[in-house]
């Protein structure tokens, strides 16, 4: 498949593909070439409308919600087998959308959006309640219910996968759904809701709306036929949408913005912890929430690793994703590289020292920036305290562990953090410190659909993955039955 056999998608509402109500479309743009390759249908609120209700006719029919977990577990079984089935194509389709290094679709993003399916899945045969002990002379015991019809509204990043952390879950619990992917990267949305169709998923169960995040968006999370919202995004949007629902009363799954601390230790295995610390900010060209774009590292070690860090960090292969060698591929678009370049040029007007890259890569008209590494600015910096999402790495000296937690928390965000250390006590000690949804000790990014992931502070709240992010949509009913 090559990018110009990309057929122009439509919207997928009740089972059906469609044009949007106005005959409106919006381009995709590969950032790898920063070239237009198809077109999507555009929603507007009456498409939204139209999926919202699908979704509840679906629902309220019961052709889902009122199958046994077994049943649809099989089913969820099927799509990941139909996910494997289909890797090379939707690994094409990921790669071309958002720009990551084929290798990385096929061994991070087709593999996890497999393991999602598989793992709630199992999940849903699981799924019960339990009775509880009660002095009164009655048989008391709870019942784990679905919401009902699920807005899951996905970012540019991680389209495969982050829908499927949602999708997943929404479905063993029982519930329908109306997904609205980012309007930069719809295509394995749209891909993947012929996958669910083809494993059987009742129509009207999965729909799929793409468009604006103002116009589609906006309508998905004002419409009063949602029972629940699950958002992944920036932390700006999130508060929106989390207001949104707050006014409504709707249950909310936000997984916002980061800004990782990555704490190395004097004790630690510099040759590994240096593989983990360029793996934490250049994976997926630093567009990633659970990144580690800050580097605090004990001050007797801070010149050598910033050396190791010089040499190393160019030698990184930076270039065409459709490469298998290529571990670092564009930006997402040309608005994500602007602003990591408005970011580097306000670290150099502070002052900062730029150790390596700084500056775009002219290849093929795409969106490229060379893995940065900066040092030398103070901890109120912009830089340091806001999150870039990019391939841009800030270094801070620090001389003692209660030092290094204090920089580690001194940001709004608290999504992930790491410990490089050989120390196993100090690594239980700072982790429990830290002020972050999950910790990584002597590695970066180690993610299993059995572990949950989540924000505290501006990082947004709630747990994806995990039994955590089954009973995100779910519901407990007490039943209480006299026994007189």
């Amino acid at each position: 498949m090559t990018a110009f056999e990309i057929e122009p998608g439509r919207l997928f509402v009740g089972g059906r593909w469609c044009e949007a109500a106005d005959g409106a479309r919006t381009e995709v743009v590969d950032p790898s070439r920063g070239r237009v390759v198809t077109t999507v249908a555009e929603a507007g609120p009456a498409d939204v409308d139209a999926a919202v209700r699908a979704a509840r006719e679906a629902f309220d029919s019961g052709h889902w919600s009122g199958l046994s977990g077994r049943e649809r577990g099989r089913i969820l079984h099927r799509v990941a087998e139909l996910i494997r089935e289909n890797a090379d194509e939707l690994a094409q389709l990921e790669s071309l959308d958002v720009g990551k290094p084929i290798t990385l679709c096929h061994a991070v993003d087709v593999t996890n959006a497999a393991n999602d399916y598989e793992h709630y899945a199992a999940l849903a045969f699981s799924l019960d309640g339990s009775t509880r002990d009660t002095p009164l002379n009655a048989l008391a015991y709870t019942k784990r219910e679905p919401l009902g019809v699920v807005a899951a509204i996905t970012p540019f990043n991680f389209p495969l996968i982050l829908a499927g952390s949602k999708l997943a879950p929404a479905l063993a619990a029982g519930n329908t759904v109306v997904h609205k992917p980012a309007d930069e990267t719809p295509l394995s949305a749209l891909y993947m809701a012929g996958l669910l169709q083809r494993a059987g998923v009742p129509d009207g169960v999965v729909n799929v709306v793409t468009g604006a995040g103002p116009v589609a968006g906006e309508a998905l999370l004002r419409h009063t036929g949602i029972d629940k919202i699950a958002f992944t995004g920036s932390t700006a949007v999130g508060r929106h949408a989390a207001s949104v629902a707050g006014e409504n009363l709707k249950p909310v799954t936000m997984e916002l913005g980061g800004n990782a601390a990555h704490l190395v230790f004097e004790d630690a295995d510099l040759e590994k912890a240096v593989g983990a610390v360029i793996k934490g900010f250049v994976f997926n060209t630093g567009q990633f929430c659970m990144g580690g774009p800050r580097l605090l590292v004990a001050r007797s070690v801070y010149s050598t690793l910033l050396g190791i860090l010089a040499d190393a960090v160019p030698g990184v292969p930076l270039g065409d994703p459709r490469l298998p060698e290529t571990v670092v591929g564009p930006m997402a678009g040309e608005r994500h590289l602007r602003k990591v370049e408005e970011y580097v040029d306000l670290a150099r007007k502070e002052g900062a020292r730029i150790v390596c890259g700084g500056e775009r890569l002219d290849l093929d008209g795409g969106y490229y920036y060379k893995p940065t590494v900066i040092a030398d600015l103070a901890n109120d910096s912009r830089v340091i305290q806001e999150e870039i999402f990019g391939p841009v790495l800030t270094v801070q000296p620090f001389d003692t562990e209660d030092e290094a937690v204090e920089l580690a928390n001194s940001t709004p965000y608290g999504l992930a953090s790491g410990i490089q250390t050989g120390n196993l006590a100090r690594a239980h000690r700072i982790a429990d410190r830290l002020q972050a949804g999950i910790v990584w000790i002597n590695d970066w990014a180690m993610l299993d659909p059995n572990v949950p992931f989540g924000g505290v502070k501006d990082s947004g709240f709630g747990r994806e993955y995990g039994p955590e992010g089954l009973a995100a949509y779910t519901r407990t009913k007490s039943v209480v039955v006299s026994l007189d």
